[in-house]
């Protein structure tokens, strides 16, 4: 899935929910930078985790 994410897009963390929702900066290979609502920026390795996108971004 962190394949098609590109700068701009909204996702979650699985893993951490408490960091709310983030704008993907950029990704360059497996390394996806990410600005979270409450983590502020956080480099995600997308071999561990596999960001979740975020469609509804209404609630």
């Amino acid at each position: 899935m962190n394949e098609i994410l590109e700068p701009g897009m909204i996702v979650r963390h699985p893993g951490a929910p408490e960091w709310g929702t983030g704008q993907v900066q950029s990704r360059i290979g497996d390394r996806i930078t990410v600005n979270f609502t409450h983590a502020g920026k956080q480099v995600v390795d997308g071999r561990r985790v596999n960001l979740e996108l975020v469609t509804d971004t209404s609630h």
